[in-house]
């Protein structure tokens, strides 16, 4: 087979690779990261490079998605390209710069570390005291009673103690002796709890003994260059064996980036760390662990495991100490994981007397509702449209991608994440954009785009592929010369995103026979859900208009439940409990599933003059 030689401009990366391999997985094979929205089948038109040599025809999905001009002066899809020769690429998008969100909600808790480490200072043997050197340890550890304890330590004791002068620092989980150290290092004692979502991977560096938070380092999933939501990247991963291995290895490798980064910030070593938790959705906990997520895609959506895990940090070679454990928080069901199981935690949902309602509304939107008294779970597919994979100008929470919209008497005005040109829309944006036109009745409840025209605005309703669209910035005023759009499609995308919410919220409220008046708060979690205007989305019906003054935002209440459960043994099994409590539903097998998701496709419509 022919090899060929692709460079990658600025930073002229350069890769082989076989004859016809796509661009796409050239960037994968240079380890160039790029957000692959629609998973590499040439329907979002997010991947745009130049070919600056080596150029081939365009396909008909490029020709659908570019303009001329962008063809004719090389703009191609990298995941449409395949290799035939030597060529050059320039690299058109971000590769870094994206907003991630890093705090949440802290509380106090008491401070009951999983790792413990004990100076021992352990007798010398002699003619009158021939104990073992396992006996005398244990004596001086723990009077002698009974402990567990790993062959690979039994065979380094005797050089450990006498080159420390039987003066040693035991470090123990539970009842188990994990790791033996020379000297006395009881008081270096640190853990690590990261939030692996589908975008963003997010880790929080602590002093376990102090409850301190010593570093905080962020990136985004590397996972994302495989597809942009779990479905894309489960289809992925089940391709072959060799292909999960390459997933599971992507992440471990971002987070022993992200330890060695927090350690750096914080003056100390991975060494240093000898406990981390880890919460996630169903699929990031299998794909982090290497498990199969083939059947989380298939009916009955049945995972591999939902309780509580413990692993060694060797057997998945984690940059931390390695008698260190690593501890996973369990899952639900098979779309709803531990990340909703740590937001459970950190909002204490379990302990609550008063009905509450979380929304977690990221590449996937996960629900909750209920008490202390019984809660009930679901899933709904709302991600791709609210982080931009759907959309025509749609784009991540990076910089350029303008975060709000606001309709005043004269213009149409936005702020721009980094206060630059701007590139496109993120979702907060989309959902000001569209909140924004029914007020103004330029959209109607049933989504028609310039229904109420001509009018205020009547300007900016232009035509794109032969149907309406709405003019959100000019070309000459964004960062790439191409206007930024509200279409037709887009309008119907999100849609589908916020009836998938609403339907999941409805019948939860069905299942539990609670009304609208019982819920006494809404919270809404994650990173979108951080930056969206409440008022735009009940305008739309995203979230029912009856509560939009109940709305309080908690952030990364995911990340602040991993946190919890690093400092205190008592979280961790807390976590067992929660999802004994929740009820799963799976909206799919209601039978009023269609009749439901057909009622709230409208939106709900507002008429007025938007904000003054």
């Amino acid at each position: 087979m022919e090899y060929f030689k692709i460079t990658f401009q600025p930073g002229a990366v350069e890769v082989m690779v076989p004859q016809g391999t796509s661009l796409m997985d050239g960037m994968n094979e240079a380890g160039i990261d790029c957000d692959f929205s629609c998973g590499g089948m040439g329907k979002c038109g997010k991947c745009r490079v130049r070919i600056l040599k080596g150029a081939s025809g365009a396909t008909t999905d490029e020709r659908k998605l570019l303009t001329k001009e962008e063809i004719e002066s090389g703009v191609r899809l990298a995941c449409s390209v395949k290799v035939s020769d030597d060529c050059t690429v320039e690299l058109l998008f971000e590769r870094n710069g994206h907003k991630i969100l890093l705090e949440g909600q802290d509380m106090k808790i008491k401070l009951e570390p999983h790792v413990s480490k004990t100076c021992v200072e352990v007798d010398n043997p002699s003619v009158k005291d021939p104990r073992s050197d396992w006996q005398r340890l244990k004596d001086a550890y723990s009077g002698g009673q009974d402990l567990e304890v790993p062959l690979k330590i039994i065979k380094g004791l005797p050089e450990l103690l006498r080159d420390a002068n039987h003066l040693v620092t035991a470090v123990s989980f539970e009842d188990e002796i994990i790791g033996m150290e020379k000297g006395n290092t009881a008081g270096v004692n640190l853990g690590i709890a990261f939030d692996i979502g589908t975008t963003s991977i997010v880790g929080y560096l602590m002093n376990v003994a102090t409850g301190e938070v010593l570093a905080t380092v962020s990136t985004l999933n590397p996972q994302t260059k495989f597809g942009g939501d779990v479905i894309s990247r489960i289809a992925y991963a089940v391709d072959e064996e060799q292909k999960l291995e390459k997933m599971q290895s992507a992440v471990i490798g971002a987070i022993s980036d992200l330890v060695g980064q927090a350690a750096k910030k914080a003056g100390v070593s991975g060494d240093d760390i000898y406990c981390m938790t880890v919460v996630g959705n169903t699929c990031m906990h299998h794909l982090f662990l290497g498990i199969n997520p083939r059947y989380l895609a298939l009916a009955p959506y049945v995972p591999a495991i939902c309780q509580p895990m413990v692993v060694d940090a060797e057997n998945i070679d984690i940059k931390i100490n390695q008698a260190g454990k690593v501890l996973v928080l369990p899952n639900i069901a098979g779309y709803v994981g531990g990340d909703t199981t740590a937001v459970i935690l950190a909002t204490e949902m379990d302990k609550s007397r008063d009905v509450k309602l979380m929304i977690d509304i990221g590449t996937n939107c996960e629900i909750v509702l209920g008490s202390a008294e019984r809660m009930y779970a679901c899933s709904a597919p709302a991600g791709p449209a609210l982080e931009g994979a759907q959309i025509s100008s749609g784009m991540r929470g990076a910089v350029g991608a303008i975060d709000h919209i606001y309709f005043t008497k004269q213009q149409v005005e936005y702020t721009v994440i980094g206060d630059v040109k701007p590139r496109g829309i993120c979702g907060s944006a989309l959902l000001d954009a569209v909140a924004g036109l029914l007020e103004l009745g330029i959209i109607d409840s049933g989504g028609r785009l310039a229904a109420g025209a001509p009018g205020q605005f009547w300007d900016r309703i232009v035509e794109q592929d032969e149907v309406p669209a709405f003019l959100l910035a000019a070309g000459e005023d964004t960062d790439h010369g191409r206007p930024i759009m509200l279409t037709q499609k887009d309008i119907r995308q999100l849609q589908l995103a916020k009836g998938a919410i609403s339907t999941g919220i409805n019948i939860l409220m069905e299942k539990s026979g609670l009304e609208m008046s019982d819920i006494k708060e809404v919270l809404v979690a994650g990173a979108f859900g951080n930056y969206l205007n409440p008022h735009s989305a009940c305008a739309i019906g995203l979230i029912p208009k009856e509560l939009e003054n109940k709305v309080k935002m908690i952030g990364n209440a995911a990340g602040v439940g991993a946190k919890l459960s690093l400092l205190s043994t008592g979280e961790f099994r807390r976590t067992a409990d929660i999802i004994r409590l929740v009820d799963f539903v799976e909206l799919a097998s209601e039978a009023n599933f269609t009749e439901v998701f057909a009622q709230t496709l409208n939106f709900d419509q507002r008429r007025g003059l938007g904000h003054d």
